[in-house]
């Protein structure tokens, strides 16, 4: 049916877990408390990144060094390191104290998760947050303690923190697995950030959710191969014989 898929590479807030634009609105609360002038539609737009990176990124372009999006980590603009950091500092409490109180599964997706597990498609999920956001995240859900995630990669197991749009958590889940062709993996994700991590991996598929918090007229204008409701629906794609 699908052996040709061998790895599955899910995006958690928006995609896995429930939102509500919790995380959009902890980065803009420690942005306004630091002085930093930005807009929640400014940090949605650049969602499911290192937070750090973004906001060297958001600053960077408020001091006039407009970065493409596109090369997000590439063209880091290290005099916003300081800056940056102090925020993301701030930012972190508020999302572990969001997620302590905030943290459910979006509908189904326990459910396609043990599908996959079923079926023979190892299962991966990658984020914009770093270790300790993560693991409030797994031990509130167990995922990876009930066997239902084989690797769940965060920011702190790529060099340099390296997230999205690069590739580089996917390929780590690739090597941890040992799957060593990105053509026998699919991405899901409910960002720009997460199209762009699954074009710049080679990934199989590329598939948008359209529950997340950033809507589909935002991530939809980057490259992808399907669009999903919601991650319970990946099963019946599968099956479906649509990715080829």
């Amino acid at each position: 049916m699908n052996g040709k898929i061998e790895l599955a590479v899910f995006d958690l807030a928006g995609t896995l877990v429930k939102d509500n634009n919790g995380v959009r609105d902890c980065l803009h609360k420690a942005a306004i408390a630091h002085g930093l002038d930005v807009t929640k539609d400014e940090i949605s737009t650049h969602m499911g990144t290192n937070k750090i990176h973004l906001y060297q990124f958001l600053i960077a372009r408020k001091n006039g060094n407009m970065i493409d999006f596109k090369n997000f980590e590439v063209d880091i603009d290290d005099s916003t390191r300081e800056q940056a950091t102090d925020i993301y500092h701030d930012y972190t409490k508020y999302m572990i104290s969001y997620y302590e109180e905030n943290c459910e599964e979006i509908e189904g997706a326990t459910e396609t998760l043990k599908w996959c597990q079923e079926n023979g498609i190892k299962v991966a999920t990658g984020t914009g947050f770093h270790s300790d956001i993560n693991q409030v995240i797994m031990e509130k859900l167990g995922w990876v303690k009930n066997g239902l995630i084989d690797c769940a990669v965060d920011l702190d197991m790529v060099p340099e923190g390296k997230g999205r749009p690069a590739p580089f958590m996917i390929f780590k889940a690739m090597e941890y697995l040992n799957v060593q062709n990105a053509r026998k993996v699919i991405k899901l994700g409910d960002t720009p950030a997460d199209m762009l991590e699954g074009y710049n991996a080679g990934c199989r598929a590329v598939i948008g959710v359209m529950q997340g918090s950033t809507p589909i007229e935002v991530w939809g204008k980057y490259w992808h191969t399907h669009v999903l409701n919601t991650v319970a629906d990946l099963p019946e794609l599968m099956k479906s014989g649509k990715i080829v």
